[in-house]
């Protein structure tokens, strides 16, 4: 039976107050939605009797739960072109029906409609008579939030060039942002105003006015952690982050002493995080322990942690971190691409198939997504595994794993040249032990040891107390005959510095190896073995007895590094290289297949051709 609304030029005049309301409806609950309706729009019983409240409620709630997970836009598009139709309509009421469907467009992400939609609202804002200051601060959004402030009269043009501004950002159109953030007065900004024209500000290298807008956003709020990091990482210190935090309690009233005494936690945080961001990631890791103390099984410290793990080479303790949090909460993505390299310098493929697939679900427009899927299509197709990695830079231009993946499967394509420009990217948004290991190893690729050499020095002089640093300048030295000596030297102080790093072992035996001192080599990697259960120790000992033709320990270190994991290509491949040795074939020479193959090919390309076929 089809079913009528009342055609009385009453219920006629009053569509747009109907519409208005069922936007804003959506974000409340369905009771709440049907009592709020209810009460502003009653309807008197007409002659037939089918239009009481209690059926207009039935009605209702019908119409807003169906209503709850369709786009807004349509609904927008009706109360939008009830007003326009009516030449006595006021220019406000065109405005704020326009807004109204620029936030419902906002909303399904279709941005450039919503500008276009927003800046025709503004246009009928030009003619609406200005009204007292006092009432010209209440904002739309508030409005919107509260129905029962929904005929309140003032538009606060501000918060429509935020919205326009926030459009342009998601965009990734830095400049017309900012000029739409640059119409607002300072003293009419927002906090989140404020961190916005922060973020611009920081996206197009104006840092000097990103740190004034990100202090400013501490000024207000102390508790926000974007604005925290973002200063640590632009190089305020410590101190001075905290010294903001003291003039937020003296507007509230309160004195410094009470509020600094109360929030020491946030100290620590802001004391990590400038650790972190100054490379000192042993302090950093300290103070997120302190930390998680305080608040246990804290998601965001967690992370927090297990990227600092991964970034310095702890691989297990971040992968145990990495799962912790996973166990908390299955549907996070932030830093799971971390997760996802973890897993495949592991070859742990069960786990990595599983973890993409579950982000894949989750939200597939994320970058972190596309770098989970870069790293684990590296092993069967490296060029669609770049596509990948250059789809969530364009994704997040500010995305640094992206960059680092990118330029290590530039750097397995032997294109070194095009690797460093990766690197020096993610460099440029911050120099991390990653990306200067990136330049380094990039620069020695094409023989650019002068580079080389100063990006090595640039990260030791970044992390004086860092291992992996001081390796860095060892292998750079290493490449060269005569800088050998230094090299050992190097290579040395970093095993002093850290004695469990394997990075600085294996380079110190190959370069014992390269020297012909294989019995240094053995010794220094036997002394490893026995305290640390790695594969790639056991991997390189191999090739040393092999070299030596101690063909029996080769394989004893061989079977040793598959076990421990038996997705280690370099085992795999090292273990049938030795096979053909025992055996007394020459390892280097072609297969029989392989000679068949060619000759077939040289003698017989008729064939060939009609296989084709």
């Amino acid at each position: 039976m089809t079913t009528c609304w009342p055609s009385n030029s009453k219920f006629r005049s009053s569509r747009r107050p109907v519409f208005s309301t069922l936007l804003c409806l959506l974000s409340q609950s369905v009771s709440q939605r049907v009592a709020i309706f209810s009460s502003r729009y009653p309807i008197s019983q007409s002659k037939t009797g089918k239009w009481t409240s209690p059926k207009i409620k039935s009605r209702l709630s019908s119409i807003t739960t169906s209503m709850l997970p369709l786009r807004c836009s349509k609904q927008g598009c009706f109360l939008v072109s009830s007003t326009s139709a009516n030449p006595e309509t006021s220019p406000q009421l065109k405005a704020e029906n326009l807004i109204l469907l620029g936030d419902s467009l906002f909303r399904d992400r279709e941005y450039r409609r919503a500008i276009h939609t927003y800046k025709q609202a503004l246009q009928y804002c030009k003619i609406i008579p200005k009204q007292n200051s006092t009432s010209a601060r209440t904002s739309l959004s508030s409005r919107s939030s509260s129905p029962s402030s929904f005929n309140a009269s003032v538009i606060n043009e501000n918060e429509v060039k935020f919205k326009i501004a926030s459009c342009h950002s998601s965009l990734n159109e830095t400049r017309l942002a900012l000029a739409e953030m640059e119409g607002i007065p300072s003293k009419a900004r927002t906090l989140q105003m404020s961190l916005l024209m922060a973020k611009l500000f920081r996206n197009s290298r104006h840092n000097r006015y990103a740190i004034a807008c990100y202090r400013e956003c501490l000024r207000n709020c102390p508790y926000v952690m974007e604005a925290i990091i973002a200063l640590a990482e632009l190089g305020v210190a410590a101190k001075d982050i905290i010294s903001l935090f003291s003039q937020t309690s003296y507007k509230s009233g309160r004195t410094p002493f009470e509020h600094i005494d109360s929030n020491r936690w946030l100290q620590r945080y802001v004391e990590a995080q400038c650790c972190v961001a100054s490379n000192d990631y042993k302090g950093g890791l300290e103070l997120f322990a302190e930390l998680l103390q305080r608040f246990p099984s804290n998601i965001h410290i967690l992370l927090e942690t297990a990227k600092v793990e991964a970034v310095i080479g702890k691989s297990d303790e971040a992968i145990v971190n990495f799962e912790k949090v996973r166990s908390l909460d299955p549907f996070l993505i932030t830093y799971m691409d971390e997760y996802a390299i973890l897993l495949k310098g592991k070859s742990d493929y069960t786990k990595l198939n599983k973890l993409v697939h579950d982000l894949l679900s989750i939200d597939p427009t994320r970058p972190e997504v596309f770098v989970a899927l870069s790293v684990l299509w590296e092993r069967k197709d490296e060029r669609g595994a770049l596509s990948y990695a250059e789809k969530s830079i364009r994704i997040d231009e500010r995305h640094i794993p992206a960059y680092i993946m990118k330029g290590n499967i530039l750097l397995s394509l032997k294109r070194p040249e095009v690797a460093v420009i990766a690197f020096r990217g993610a460099h440029d948004l911050r120099a991390d032990l990653r990306s200067y290991q990136g330049l380094v190893h990039s620069y020695l690729a094409f023989s650019k040891t002068k580079e080389a050499l100063h990006a090595a020095r640039e990260a030791m002089k970044a992390m004086p107390q860092s291992a992996k640093a001081l390796k860095l300048v060892g292998d750079v030295h290493a490449s060269n005959s005569s800088g050998r000596e230094k090299a050992k030297k190097f290579y040395e102080s970093a095993l002093r510095l850290e004695p469990g790093y394997f990075g600085a072992a294996l380079a110190l035996a190959e370069l014992h190896c390269v020297e012909g001192r294989n019995g240094d080599a053995v010794s220094l990697l036997e002394r490893y073995v026995k305290d640390w259960a790695d594969d790639s120790l056991h991997v390189k000992l191999a090739q040393v007895y092999a070299a030596t033709n101690a063909l029996q320990e080769a394989l004893s270190h061989y079977q040793a590094a598959l076990r421990l994991n038996p997705q280690n290509e370099a085992a795999k491949k090292g273990l049938e290289r030795l096979e053909k040795q025992m055996k007394g074939v020459d390892p280097d020479a072609p297969e029989e297949d392989e000679e068949n193959e060619v000759e077939d090919a040289d003698e017989e390309p008729d064939e060939i051709e009609l296989l084709r076929e």
